[in-house]
């Protein structure tokens, strides 16, 4: 009798690990590759969607620093934790038409007057009430900002330019901007090879 118990156990055990079926293996490689996929998704869309999107340049307002077909990382983490500064480079919405992005940079920050005057910019605020003329080296040589305008900006309105200053659609002709249409910063180009880097600053 005792042999029989033993001999029925070990039959049990080895019972309970035999080879899947054909099906049962099917499915579950199926739901391996979906849990994959799955938690690729959920890694991915929140990096997509709430800290980092690529954007391709399109149009020559930005030259001679963005050119049309590079391709950028737009960091959109960065604002939930500070402000935008001048000198950055940012993607928004279009306020006349949010479906369209344009990319421009900052350069009169919300509560300041912003005066276009002799083909420079003046920064009038609490700490130059006199007004600071812009210094913008990302700028080439003899490039002039037409035309003259004054504009005083809101708690939440910005100012924004393209470097190529003859060849822009931005706050001078459509006026300021809301934080709200905002995407992110320019944070790194990484196409073509040879214009690959961080866009740290305001040098680029």
């Amino acid at each position: 009798m005792e042999e029989n118990i033993e001999k029925s156990t070990i039959e049990d055990v080895k019972g309970s690990v035999s080879p899947p079926s054909f099906f049962a293996g099917w499915a579950l490689e199926i739901w391996e590759f979906a849990r994959v996929i799955i938690i690729s998704l959920l890694i991915v869309l929140p990096i997509r969607f709430f800290i980092a999107q690529p954007f391709v340049v399109k149009g020559a307002s930005m030259e001679p620093n963005f050119y049309t077909g590079q391709y950028l990382i737009i960091d959109e983490a960065s604002y939930y934790f500070r402000s935008p500064e001048r000198g950055e480079v940012i993607v928004f919405r279009y306020p006349q038409d949010p479906a369209e992005f344009f990319i421009k940079r900052i350069i009169g920050l919300p509560g300041e007057r912003v005066e276009v005057a002799g083909g420079k910019v003046r920064i009038v605020n609490k700490k130059y009430p006199e007004g600071m003329i812009l210094n913008e080296s990302y700028l080439p040589s003899g490039r002039e900002t037409l035309p003259d305008i004054a504009l005083d900006l809101g708690p939440t309105q910005y100012f924004v330019l393209g470097d190529n200053r003859l060849e822009s659609s931005d706050s001078r002709r459509w006026g300021p901007l809301d934080r709200s249409f905002f995407i992110g910063r320019a944070l790194v180009r990484l196409w073509p090879p040879g214009a690959m880097q961080f866009l740290t600053g305001t040098t680029y």
